[in-house]
């Protein structure tokens, strides 16, 4: 559906900070080369604490955070083989998370109905991806395509961020171009324009025109003079609960939000740029160059953003009834596809809950 593009006053009610997450859905938890064989990586999902291990043979597992004994972390445990050993009493527990194996109960007794919550977890552009809804349903829902990952023209810039805000602030942030009063002094870009807005049930495709000018427009290569002005098209697509953006035949950002609670957001982008250098010299010094690109120049523009995120969170705890005026329709796009998700969701835990009561109530 297309939306208008003009610029109209609402009045926001705050609802949008209480909504939680689909959580049929895949969402990144960590960095895949930062988890090695043997060792076990603590997450969050939606308050959902989650156990993710690598077995001694490369695979990953993800298991509820807490033993089915006494309810210890599992995260504190041990892996022995493909299992994970609580660090309570030694409760050994497989991938699928059934126990296995408790050492001092002696071998001609049976083993209780231990289990613990096991989610479907996945491996792909060095991410750690987990489904932590109905697992039923994680075959059929894709992970995001990053067609550049596997490009060798492109450099790759991972950057990781971690906010104290609700999910909702964040998204709205990364949709919301006309923010680039708040990098004026990194040169970022000026004059932002909305010029195209299409949203469907679950995503929300917004075009603005930009101008660059300064150090930026040299070291993006849109111009070898930085005294001119230079005008590209910004493209977001959110489809939910991730991002793609891209600046016209400069760069491609991959954002994939990972919500762990109320007041708090990580998030794992991948950025693509294609550098106005020759080849010869980008290859053998792509981690070199990526590594002092998100030092010098990306972490200052997420610091910023983090900056005013989390004041703006701490506004709203402070006073939730607090109203606010949006002006930006894409924002107000946004927010009625995070919305429409949760309520989704809500809906269809409500009719299962419904439809157990009432097989329950015709066995008695």
């Amino acid at each position: 559906m297309e939306l208008a593009t003009t610029l109209t006053s609402q009045t926001v009610q705050n609802a949008i900070r209480e909504i939680g997450i689909n959580p049929d859905y895949w969402y990144p938890v960590g960095w895949a080369n930062k988890l090695q064989p043997g060792h076990i990586m603590p997450v969050t999902i939606w308050k959902q604490a989650i156990a993710v291990f690598r077995d001694t043979d490369g695979q990953l597992h993800a298991l509820d955070d807490a033993c089915a004994h006494k309810g210890v972390a599992l995260h504190k445990g041990q892996i022995q083989g493909k299992h994970l050993l609580c660090p309570y009493h030694g409760w050994e527990f497989n991938g699928a998370g059934q126990c296995v194996k408790i050492p001092y109960l002696p071998e001609t007794h049976k083993l209780p109905c231990a289990q613990v919550r096991s989610y479907p977890v996945r491996e792909k552009y060095n991410l750690i991806w987990i489904f932590p809804g109905d697992a039923s349903l994680a075959t059929s829902i894709p992970l995001p395509e990053i067609p550049e990952f596997d490009d060798p023209d492109c450099l790759m810039v991972p950057i990781p961020a971690h906010f104290q805000a609700h999910f909702t602030i964040c998204n709205e942030n990364t949709m919301d171009v006309f923010h680039g009063f708040l990098h004026k002094n990194l040169q970022g870009w000026f004059d932002p324009v909305l010029t195209s807005l299409k949203t469907t049930e679950s995503s929300v495709h917004a075009d603005y025109r930009v101008s660059y000018k300064g150090v930026m427009t040299k070291i993006l290569g849109l111009s070898d003079r930085g005294d001119e002005v230079t005008t590209r098209t910004v493209t977001l697509h959110y489809q939910y609960p991730h991002y793609h953006s891209s600046l016209e035949g400069v760069s491609s950002l991959y954002l994939m939000r990972s919500p762990m609670g109320a007041t708090e957001t990580k998030s794992f982008a991948l950025m693509f740029l294609r550098l106005n250098l020759p080849k010869w010299l980008v290859q053998p010094f792509k981690p070199l160059i990526s590594a002092y690109i998100w030092r010098f120049l990306f972490s200052k523009f997420l610091d910023q953003d983090i900056e005013m995120m989390e004041s703006e969170q701490r506004t709203y705890s402070n006073n939730p009834q607090r109203r606010y005026v949006e002006i930006n329709p894409a924002i107000i796009a946004l927010q009625k596809v995070m919305m429409r998700q949760y309520e989704q969701y809500r809906r269809k835990t409500l009719s299962s809950q419904l439809s157990g009561n009432q097989q329950g109530e015709s066995l008695s």
